[in-house]
């Protein structure tokens, strides 16, 4: 056997894969602990509450009052980051211009930085004396804070970035030249976005979409710091579950299951499209 010829050998000894099974087992059993991990504080609400306690918060006004908040205050934050990060989305991922990077990671900011300190900022902008604040205020007799006004910002600005950066990799993804033909044939830019863009992203932006609602449903450190825990007025479901947490722990276990039932529907209501933006 020549010296290429047990080079090669070797080589081919070396490169051959080993037994799967003990490498499937290994991920097998993390990937397990892994869902048992997310799984078993989910459990624990389950068993924690009766059903005929889980019923007695649902019917209560209070209760009643935080749901039908915190649904009009995350719609309206998605919305809001619907009409603003989609523009944003798109300016990030197709034109080029100066500080595009710092404003990636402006946008980016809200999804690392802790929610209390958002809503400290949000009180320097907007605040009384804040640097728009007074502006608002005195010119045209507009005061945020404490107000379900404040509780829609507070939610938009942290949950914004998740339907700007979903869009945004959905948009560099896509093959450039689906535009370019659109744009030889004569149509116009908004045409091509609404025409050609829109429909070939649709997955990615409902993924998005639904991830900045369910973020801005569960929203709590923003909204107390910016908007206060007023009931009917900025008390959200999960400000409700803190508050109930001192006087009613069992209380507080079957707000967060109510909370868990209305994100388990839209998880499942979405599922395709979660699996298309993939």
């Amino acid at each position: 056997m020549t010296g290429l010829s047990r080079g090669t050998c070797l080589g081919r000894h070396v490169l051959k894969p080993g037994r799967p099974g003990h490498a499937h087992l290994a991920i097998g059993l993390l990937a397990g602990a892994a869902v048992v991990f997310f799984a078993l504080p989910l459990l624990g609400l389950l068993v924690r509450v009766a059903p005929a306690e889980l019923w007695r918060q649902l019917a209560a006004p209070s209760v009643q009052a935080a749901l039908r908040l915190s649904l009009y205050v995350s719609l309206c934050a998605a919305g809001l980051s619907l009409l603003l990060g989609l523009p944003l989305a798109y300016a990030l991922a197709r034109l080029p211009f100066p500080g595009r990077g710092l404003a990636r990671a402006l946008v980016t900011l809200p999804m690392v930085l802790p929610p209390v300190v958002g809503g400290t900022a949000l009180l320097a902008a907007f605040g009384r004396r804040g640097l728009l604040g007074g502006v608002l205020e005195h010119g045209l007799g507009v005061i945020l804070p404490y107000t379900t006004g404040a509780a829609v910002l507070a939610a938009t600005f942290v949950a914004a970035p998740f339907l700007v950066i979903t869009v945004e990799g959905a948009l560099r993804g896509l093959d450039p030249r689906l535009e370019q033909a659109a744009a030889t044939l004569g149509a116009s830019r908004l045409r091509i976005v609404g025409t050609v863009v829109l429909p070939a992203i649709r997955s990615s932006l409902v993924a998005g979409l639904a991830l900045c609602w369910a973020r801005a449903l569960g929203e709590f450190g923003a909204t107390i710091t910016f908007a206060g825990n007023l009931q009917g007025r900025t008390q959200t479901m999960p400000l409700a579950v803190y508050e109930a947490l001192h006087d009613s722990p069992d209380g507080a276990v079957a707000l967060s299951l109510i909370l868990l039932a209305v994100s388990l529907a839209l998880l499942a209501a979405l599922r395709g499209h979660f699996q298309g933006a993939g």
